[in-house]
């Protein structure tokens, strides 16, 4: 429990930083772009507080840091962890070459396979299909989770959604701060 207290404050910590200096680099926003600052904030902080151990933390920082604009922000949450960045993106993208080739590849084959295959479905045909599909919608719903081996996909889903969570649990305290503070305007005025 306390370890989950300090990722909460580091969380915080390093979102208020991401939202001060896209604040600083725009005056006025429309609420689009205040959008678009609070959730790239919002994760590049629960990203960097992983310190890029995780394969979809480092995901997140890649694709973030694609952006020119973003890599002031990038730069300034992650601190020292920034010169490995540079490393990590280039290594991502090399492998979503490579590996996109061998998945299609892979796809045309069984493709030919279903086709010979005899017409009788036993059940453990239809438990490997069922696998199959929710592994591939898991893959869909982690950064970066098509290029990681089932094994290691579980748990990086564990930690993603452990990151999720301390993310929307200081969400709901600072919504609650604000109104508490709104509320408090409104009474004394």
């Amino acid at each position: 429990m306390h370890s989950l207290s300090l990722l909460k404050q580091e969380f915080l910590k390093k979102w208020i930083i991401g939202l001060q200096i896209y604040k600083a680099s725009k005056e006025d926003m429309s609420l689009l772009e205040r959008k678009k600052a609070i959730k790239l904030s919002a994760n590049l902080a629960m990203a960097s507080t992983q310190n890029l151990r995780t394969h979809w933390s480092r995901t997140l920082i890649a694709d973030a840091s694609k952006e020119d604009n973003n890599k002031i922000l990038v730069e300034h949450i992650l601190g020292s962890d920034s010169k490995t960045l540079k490393k990590i993106s280039t290594s991502l993208t090399y492998n979503k070459r490579v590996r996109s080739k061998k998945i299609l590849k892979r796809s045309c084959s069984l493709h030919r396979r279903k086709k010979i295959a005899p017409q009788g479905v036993m059940a453990s045909s239809i438990a490997k299909t069922l696998v199959k599909k929710r592994t591939q919608l898991l893959r869909s719903l982690v950064p970066g989770g098509e290029f990681i081996d089932e094994f290691s996909l579980i748990r990086e889903t564990l930690d993603y959604i452990l990151s999720l969570r301390v993310q929307v649990d200081v969400m709901r305290q600072v919504t609650k701060a604000t109104e508490h503070l709104n509320r408090n305007k409104v009474v004394n005025n």
